[in-house]
């Protein structure tokens, strides 16, 4: 990956989406939650509150911008939008 982010965002990748409910019914794509968490690949200068590794919950995914590098999908999320990491 050769994405550096700018100061105040975050780069992620997205958990798969499940793909079968609680119960065994599989879900076609398009009903398919849209994942809120993430593994932290890379970070800009000014975050401090989350290291490169870490999962993370994000919110709003209709303002985080989504980046294709070859097959892979990463996904640019600014600091304030991080709502907690995952232990």
């Amino acid at each position: 990956m050769n994405i550096q982010p700018m100061a105040d965002y975050i780069v992620v990748q997205a958990e798969e989406a499940q793909t079968k409910t609680a119960s065994g019914l599989y879900l076609p794509g398009n009903a398919q939650e849209k994942p809120k968490t993430a593994k932290v690949v890379a970070i800009g200068s000014a975050v401090t509150e989350v290291k490169v590794g870490q999962k993370i919950i994000y919110k709003n995914e209709y303002e985080a911008t989504t980046v294709k590098q070859g097959k892979e999908e990463f996904i640019l999320v600014y600091r304030a939008n991080v709502i907690a990491i995952v232990k």
